[in-house]
Formats: structure tokens, sequence, C-alpha cells
């Protein structure tokens, strides 16, 4: 989970009117208004919510009173009222706990996020909340919030991995990184080194206070080797290339070209997410200005030892380099897709150069996984896709026919692939791949009908014809061929 601080942008609370047009459009939600007087409610425009907190924000001194704020999720971690829960903590940390806020749930995009609009002005007083450094208390509340909620305390987990058995500064840096630290030179003593998180300063250590110890576990190196070989054979092996561009997208266009810029780089394989999901071995690659890894660290969290990758196994022996790459942003939505064997892999592949003929994802980039949906998210996908079959309208839902004729669906927003028959059942299944057949059958029912009908019909007029010139009734080539018989026998 993360929080963002949107830039102020004047004194018309723009925020509020944003967020009322994701509600119009139906991709936004109002979760939450909180300490309005009783004639601001729910039922209120959106304009005489932009008037209240004018009315109450007048303080010449502040250019930009609107505070806003998006807390965001993973994809779909946490459901919309559990991200309104932590935005009321939040408020409370920052100080805006009394303040008039508005909470917005969006649905418009990968990641389930709330945005927050409040006013930096104390509706008591008239003065401004103190706003300095609020991006960085921003991220110290919300991971105090966080830590009340679900038990993650970053100070509790630094300290476990400062005591990991080490061999150098490089591998302690790699270490802390893996974890979502930062290991930075301070600048008020050459001898210490600020850990931070989110950019908040956690604690300071001095060199004096860092054991170096080379690793000598040779049975534990015959252990992690033995595990390598034997997944090696069992998953892909291959290693690519991730470029996260993520920080250069976010920025406004005249600000991209301020300054040189690279995208930050990593790179992965499925070998290293098994080895990672199953027996708690980090591997991490070592490489310069993103060319191919030319050597491998593994972080050991079962025995809390670095190990230098070559001490355990040559790594040409263990992963193949290859020369591909792909996006982070694409690539972390593809490794929350539930792929449970190589055909629903496949079957995402075919989705995305569909899609995208010119799409940088191979197979290898897919990781296979057994992750399940849970209940709530894979009931909303069972009667979306139900409403597709029957409208074909959801932009999120996707049908693709494998080669052996059986379809699939790809929910693209929920990360999702499976059988269009275990979504909809069998009946409706059936109904659905048949209507072509069926149409057919009924086109050739009423050409027969027709036929039928026609031949009684001419029936009718021959009869008609024959009894009016005199005739019995009978067909006339009938009775010509009796003329015939007549004559040959004279």
């Amino acid at each position: 989970m993360i929080v963002k601080i949107l830039k102020a942008s004047g004194s018309d609370f723009h925020g509020v009117h944003y967020n009322d047009k994701k509600v119009e459009k139906g991709s936004g939600e109002l979760m939450l208004m909180k300490n309005f007087p009783s004639f601001i409610n729910e039922n209120s425009s959106q304009e005489g919510v932009r008037n209240y907190f004018k009315s109450i924000s007048k303080n010449e001194r502040v250019k930009n009173p609107q505070f806003h704020a998006v807390v965001s999720t993973k994809f779909q971690k946490h459901h919309k009222e559990e991200l309104t829960d932590v935005a009321k903590d939040f408020m409370q940390e920052m100080g805006y706990g009394k303040q008039p806020y508005i909470v917005v749930f969006h649905s418009d995009t990968e990641n389930n996020h709330v945005h927050i609009v409040s006013t930096r002005i104390k509706k008591e007083t008239g003065k401004k909340i103190d706003d300095s450094y609020e991006r960085l208390k921003a991220q110290k509340a919300l991971a105090d919030i966080l830590e009340k909620r679900y038990g993650i305390s970053s100070e509790e987990k630094l300290e476990k991995l400062l005591n990991y058995q080490i061999g150098s500064l490089k591998q302690l840096e790699i270490l802390l990184e893996r974890n979502g630290f930062t290991l930075t030179k301070n600048t008020n003593d050459e001898n210490g080194f600020a850990v931070l998180k989110n950019g908040v300063k956690l604690k300071t250590i001095y060199g004096n206070q860092i054991s170096f110890t080379p690793n000598s576990d040779n049975a534990r190196n015959k252990q992690l080797k033995a595990i390598l070989i034997k997944y090696k054979n069992l998953c892909s092996n291959k290693v690519f290339k991730v470029e996260d561009n993520r920080k250069q997208q976010a920025k406004l266009p005249e600000e991209k070209h301020q300054e040189d810029w690279k995208p930050k780089i990593e790179f992965e394989s499925e070998l290293q997410k098994k080895l990672r999901d199953i027996f708690g071995l980090d591997i991490v690659f070592h490489h310069k200005d993103g060319q191919k890894p030319f050597g491998y660290s593994v972080i050991d969290h079962k025995s809390g030892k670095v190990f230098k990758g070559s001490d355990i196994m040559k790594m040409n022996d263990l992963f193949e380099l290859t020369d591909e790459k792909i996006d982070k942003k694409l690539f972390e939505s593809l490794k929350d897709y539930n792929l449970y064997d190589n055909q629903s892999k496949q079957i995402l592949i075919q989705h995305l150069r569909e899609k995208n003929p010119k799409s940088e994802v191979e197979d290898f980039m897919l990781f296979e996984t057994k992750k399940i949906k849970n209940k709530e998210l894979f009931n909303t996908i069972k009667n979306e896709v139900k409403d597709y079959v029957k409208t074909q309208k959801n932009k999120d839902v996707h049908l693709i026919k494998s080669e052996e004729g059986k379809y699939f669906v790809i929910h693209s927003k929920l990360h999702y692939v499976g059988a269009l028959e275990s979504l909809i059942g069998e009946k409706a299944y059936q109904h659905f791949i048949l209507p072509h057949h069926n149409q057919e059958r009924i086109v050739e029912a009423q050409k027969e009908t027709i036929s039928k009908e026609l031949n009684e019909s001419i029936k009718d007029l021959v009869f008609q014809f024959s009894k009016s010139s005199g005739s019995s009734g009978k067909d006339p080539a009938e009775d010509e061929l009796k003329k015939r018989r007549k004559r040959r026998k004279q």
C-alpha cells in the first residue's frame, strides 16, 4: 500500500470536481463524508461541497488550501472498505482528523485506490495546518497505520536483517534493498550510514557495528546446490531484463527533459521466483548499466546468510541469459494472473498478441502460479462474464478461442484467465458455442417448410386451371399421356 500527496491546485478545490466526475461516470464511489455540517451530505451537489470548503478556507496567506491525497493498494489486494478505514486512520495521523473531508473510491484502474480531499485551513481557527515535510510525514503515517492494522513493523524487520551473516558492505546493501530499505552514507558522519524506508530515516548504523563474516558453511552450500539443480529442470531458467519507467512516466511533460534519466533495471527468471516462494532463497543478479548479469548473490532467509552465487554454482550453469526485455508495469500485472498450467499461459499470450501484434511478452516471462482469486473477486468475475456473454459490453472482458475450439476468458483488470464454461455453466456455454449451428438448422427447416408450401400452391394452381378449362381437374400431362397410348393401340 502506498500514499501520494497530489500537487496543490489553487483555491478552487478542483479535487471535489474531479472525484464527482468519476462518480458520475460510474468509475467512482463516495465512501465517506466526515466532519461536515448536516446541510452538507451525500446528497449535496459538488458545487455545494466546494463552496463549503471555500467558505472555511479563507486565509490570504494560503494560496493552495486544498489537501488531496491518494492511498493505493497493489491491484486488488485490499477492497474499498479496507482502503476507506485506512484513509480515516491516515487523516487522523496527519492531523486532519477533525477536518471536513471526503473519501472516494476509484475503480477505473488495475489498482484499487481512494482519493481524499480536505482543506489545510483549520475550520475552528482559520490557521493553516503545518504541511512542512508533508510527503515524508505521509509515508511515516501510512507505515505506522499498516503496522498497527496488519502487524507490519519496519523496525522489527530491519533489526532481523541486520543480524544476517554477510561478507561485505555490498552484501548488506543488497540485503536491505531487496527488503524495501535504502542504505546511504550519513552526511554528518563519514563512519555512519542511514537506513531509510520510503524516504524516512529509521536508523543510523556505524561501521564498527557491522560484522563481516566470510561464509564457510559448506554443508548449506551443498544443500543449496542440490536445490538449484533440481528446480532448474522443473521450470524456466531463462533470465530477462525488466525496465521500470514508472518514475519518468509520472512526471509532468515539462519535467521529463530537465535531467538525464535512466530506467531502473532488474533481471528476473521463473526459476528465481520459484526458489524464493518455496525455499525463501532470494537470488539477486548483479549487472552494470543494464547489461547482462555478470554474477549473482543468494539471500538465504532460512539460515539468515548471504552467499556469493559462484560459491554455490556458476551462473552460466544455472541460468540462461537472454536479450529479451519487458516493461515493469506490465510484468507486475502479468505476475498477478492465475496461471495454473501451460495452456493458461498460451491463452494469455494469444490475447496479448491479438491486442498488440508487437507484444514483447514471451512465454518464459509468464510465471506459473496456483494463486486463487478470493471469493469476492471470483464472484465479480463470474457476474461480469455472464453479463458480457449477453451484452458484449465490457472493455475488461475478452473471449479467446483456443486451437482446440474451446473458449477461454481473460479479465484484464482483475487479472484472471480461465475456461468460459466454468464461469457461466454447461447449459449457457452450449447455448453460446452453438447459436450459429442452431440458426442453420432453423434456416433449413424454414426452407423445407417454404418448399412444401410452394409445391402445394403449384398443385392447387394446376387443379384450378384444369377445372376452369372444363377438365376433370386432373393433371393435363397425364391426359396427354393417355391419348398417346390410345393412338398406339389403334
